[in-house]
């Protein structure tokens, strides 16, 4: 058991106070709770799957991240987070979003110092037991009034989606999918396969996701570099175009003034062949 803790935290099974009891503390007292609240994932709420869970986690949780941050929405995503309802036993989704919060980095989602509790839920199964992802938790996401619940079967190659049909419904209606894509409110996207890969998707269009993303941007710098090496070659052309103008410039210049000193020098020679000629009639009268 926790010591010197207004709120007795049991160690085996750490819950969050119910709303009563949260109400009854003080500001100090329920920062004192909340601090006090494991943020270690046990074994018995995540039993690692493998490569293949990992890599379809990993790469829904970027996917959404980048897109949300590059329209500038306002949306907290996380992976295999502490959870705590009040009064409820903690759990860790696999990929959790909470919309309209600032989406900086948290240790656990604690609903009553939050103030709201998760928006969405996607589960990735690849092995064991269907039934805890398919019913226990579809019932109990929907028991705690989380709006949306994904799951996603990557052994068989299945999705299934659920909604709360209004905000006080405490059971899930089947989200009906359209082409094959299954729309999530929440997100203001929808959901498909591709392959054995879940793809979000906008007006219709595939989320890139991250390495989608670095291979454009290597497109990119690929076509920058072209562009820049082929104007780097297009001013080296203009360059010794201008040095051959110049150079040519400078010849046609000494042409000329060879030219003007030749000429110089004939008019010198005739001036002279003229006064010698003349000097020569003089003496002859």
């Amino acid at each position: 058991m926790a010591q010197h803790l207004p709120f007795a935290i049991d160690a085996d099974d750490p819950r969050s106070p119910t709303r009563e009891q949260w109400a009854r503390l003080t500001p100090e007292q329920q920062r004192q709770v909340v601090d006090a609240l494991p943020c270690d994932v046990p074994v018995d709420l995540f039993m690692p799957e493998g490569d293949r869970h990992r890599k379809a986690k990993n790469s829904a949780l970027n996917a959404l991240d980048g897109f949300f941050r590059r329209i500038g929405r306002r949306v907290y995503l996380s992976s295999e987070l502490n959870v705590y309802y009040p009064g409820e036993p903690r759990f860790a989704p696999d990929v959790l979003a909470v919309i309209d919060v600032e989406p900086h980095e948290r240790e656990k989602w604690m609903v009553l110092d939050e103030g709201k509790g998760l928006d969405l839920v996607l589960e990735i199964h690849v092995s064991g037991s269907l039934a805890k992802d398919y019913e226990a938790n579809r019932k109990r996401y929907a028991r705690l009034g989380i709006r949306e619940y994904f799951l996603f079967d990557r052994t068989r190659g299945r999705l299934f989606g659920w909604h709360l049909p209004s905000a006080d419904a405490r059971s899930y209606e089947p989200i009906v999918p359209q082409q094959g894509l299954y729309g999530s409110s929440v997100l203001g996207l929808e959901l498909g396969l591709e392959g054995e890969r879940l793809r979000f998707y906008y007006g219709m269009a595939a989320v890139p996701e991250a390495e989608e993303l670095v291979a454009r941007l290597d497109q990119i710098v690929a076509q920058f570099i072209r562009r820049a090496e082929d104007a780097e070659q297009e001013r080296d052309r203009e360059r010794a175009e201008r040095e051959r103008a110049e150079q040519e410039r400078e010849r046609a210049e000494q042409e000329r003034d060879q030219e003007r000193a030749a000429r110089e020098r004939a008019e010198s020679r005739l001036a002279e062949l003229e006064a010698e000629l003349e000097r020569l009639r003089g003496s002859k009268a």
